[in-house]
């Protein structure tokens, strides 16, 4: 039976290296980030310092985050998603897709520079989704 994590990731308006690192200092666990200048992504210089994903991992609990786009700034409130994490493709997708009925895809599932497949989702309710199928 494949593993299940559900983990809440959180958006900032380009305050999440502080936020996480604030974070981590009250919560411990190691500490990952990566911006979108050294991700293999088109982005123009000046949002380069952005962060594309940062990670606190204690023991299992995964905090996650990332900073929105300035074309696209996060509302305090809908700035948390909870992300569905696992490798069992079908279920995960059926998940996806279960959890989009009646509600809008924000980003299709599919693969990613990183080897995942990855989508994200608001559902009927104005839950956002983030689902995350890794290989086995």
């Amino acid at each position: 039976m494949s593993k299940i994590q559900l983990c809440p990731y959180l958006t900032f308006n380009g305050n999440s290296k502080e936020a996480m690192e604030f974070y981590h200092t009250v919560l411990g666990g190691d500490f990952k980030l990566q911006t979108f200048g050294e991700a293999p992504v088109e982005v123009p210089d000046d949002q380069k310092t952005r962060v594309m994903h940062a990670v606190i991992q204690i023991d299992e609990l995964l905090l996650m985050s990332s900073d929105s786009m300035p074309d696209k700034p996060t509302n305090v409130g809908s700035n948390v998603s909870l992300s569905l994490m696992g490798s069992d493709a079908p279920k995960f997708t059926g998940y996806f897709n279960d959890l989009a009925v009646g509600g809008e895809i924000t980003m299709p599932l599919a693969k990613q520079f990183w080897g995942d497949t990855f989508g994200m989702l608001k559902d009927k309710f104005g839950i956002n989704w983030m689902v995350n199928i890794s290989e086995e």
